[in-house]
């Protein structure tokens, strides 16, 4: 273990140094306002006469409970979902990787992340200097707290309670690729490779999908164009990813995938039956990322508000669409409705309608509910066939595949004409537009395909680069042994 840490610090250091380079303006720049929407940064300085805006109460409780929900999305929800799934000698190693994986994320983004993210520096990567460790955040000489934009003029709140909301995702994205490869890959390989993957894969596309300069940053229209440019590429673009479907689900999925061929095959798939140990477990899990995901979607509202009321509607009942049309497609095609097909529905509308809650509008979250379920369907059995790689928890098929459908049918149900609230093509006078639909959707196709390649780019230049050091697996015996007593000396059960 002493080894796999001080590999841990050394990669750290060149995620540091890599961050370094990728910056435009000198790392001795004046200090920036750092960011603050799910694709909002902090507003602008007002003028001397104007007083500075104040949090409101209600919305830093809302804040603060989305932000413990989408906790309990990764510890239990997501470990539990995981851990039912695979066979009982790997399911403490599920248990573990995403407790530790989730830890080990938060802790980079509050050192470097959230810095490289969410504070001005250029098209596709933040500044590491403005909030290293989270400073400017707080002053403790005067008491003050920072405050962070959210998408309405002169409405803030604190930007510690954005920074901690924000963690909780990049924590929970890593923690997702963690099924394409469960069952085999060496616990100290996967942290390195998290190290990798979150510094340039998962920063990078936050930044692009979400940074921008805040609403307040639009004081006149002669500065548009301006803001605009500071902005992240695909923000810039004119991408719309309410609560990540690409920064989230694409990026995760495509790089489980990678992880899946890289990895390799479980000993015995094919040939051996692998049947998830423990349904009971992955029910409970599935359900409480289920009432988790109230908090990662209405809560990227950032308001406790009409958005966030709409996004937690579109939540609930797209999730609840995806559960019957899953349970219904496996009654047609495979003859009977399982309770792991229903858990995973309800996954993959919760997949699906994430880019899509704030920004359709109900009879869109019909559409995409009921065409999640059946075309995740198809991914984790069709398309996997195809694919011919043991994505062992279906990674691939439900998050890469579920955001692929909720990015593109944002662009769709988005537009006024079927339900949509469209969405502010003007923040100087806050007027909200929609071009076209055909337009959007075009605009969605290149957010992920820039997702899909640079995720998978990373992912394959990380997993090699941790094979080539550590190794990605461990020996034959281990693993046939299975990693909860290999890795870890312990067992999940003691009968």
């Amino acid at each position: 273990m002493k080894k796999l840490f001080a590999l841990i610090a050394l990669v750290t250091s060149f995620a540091f140094a890599g961050a370094a380079l990728a910056q435009d303006k000198p790392a001795a720049a004046p200090e920036k306002p750092a960011a603050a929407a799910a694709t909002a940064a902090a507003p602008a300085a007002p003028a001397a006469t104007t007083p500075a805006p104040t949090p409101n109460k209600g919305d830093v409780a809302w804040m603060l409970m989305s932000t413990a929900l989408v906790i309990m999305m990764s510890v239990p929800a997501l470990a539990l979902f995981y851990g039912g799934m695979v066979r009982s000698k790997n399911a403490l190693s599920v248990l573990m990787q995403v407790f530790v994986v989730f830890s080990l994320v938060t802790v980079l983004w509050c050192i470097y992340g959230y810095g490289l993210a969410f504070t001005e520096g250029n098209a596709y990567f933040g500044s590491l200097t403005d909030r290293l460790f989270l400073k400017g955040t707080f002053d403790s000489a005067t008491g003050a707290f920072a405050n962070a934009a959210t998408f309405s003029k002169g409405v803030v709140i604190p930007e510690l309670a954005f920074v901690a909301f924000q963690a909780t995702f990049a924590a929970i994205t890593c923690c997702l690729i963690l099924g394409a490869f469960a069952e085999r890959a060496k616990f100290s390989a996967v942290l390195v490779f998290i190290v990798l993957w979150f510094t340039f894969a998962y920063t990078p596309v936050a930044h692009m999908v979400w940074f921008w300069m805040g609403p307040d940053a639009y004081t006149s229209a002669k500065v548009v164009d301006e803001m605009n440019a500071k902005a992240g590429w695909l923000w810039q673009m004119g991408a719309l990813d309410f609560a990540g479907g690409t920064v989230v689900h694409i990026n995760a999925g495509v790089a489980g995938l990678v992880g899946a061929y890289l990895v390799g095959k479980r000993i015995g798939y094919g040939k051996e039956a692998m049947p998830a140990h423990n349904l009971p477990l992955t029910m409970i899990g599935a359900s409480l990322l289920w009432v988790g995901w109230f908090g990662f979607n209405a809560g990227s509202a950032l308001e406790a508000g009409t958005s966030a009321t709409l996004a937690f509607m579109n939540t609930y009942l797209a999730t609840a669409c995806a559960v019957l049309s899953w349970s219904l497609g496996e009654a047609m095609f495979k003859g009977k409705p399982t309770m792991l097909g229903a858990a995973s529905g309800a996954v993959a509308g919760l997949v699906a309608i994430t880019p899509a809650a704030g920004n359709v509008g109900i009879p869109g979250a019909f559409v995409i509910g009921l065409a999640a379920g059946l075309v995740c369907l198809w991914g984790v059995s069709g398309l996997k066939k195809v694919l011919r790689a043991d994505d062992s928890l279906d990674v691939f098929g439900v998050h890469a595949i579920g955001g692929i459908l909720g990015a593109l049918l944002t662009g769709v149900f988005n537009a006024p004409s079927l339900g949509g609230p469209g969405f502010y093509n003007n923040w100087f006078e806050m007027k909200p537009g929609f071009e076209s639909i055909a337009g959007q959707v075009w605009i969605q196709a290149k957010a992920v395909g820039v997702t899909v390649l640079w995720s998978g780019i990373v992912a394959l230049v990380a997993y090699k680069l941790v094979d080539w050091t550590i190794g990605l697996r461990g020996t034959e015996d281990a693993e046939r042994e299975g990693l909860d007593t290999s890795s870890h000396g312990e067992a999940a059960y003691r009968m």
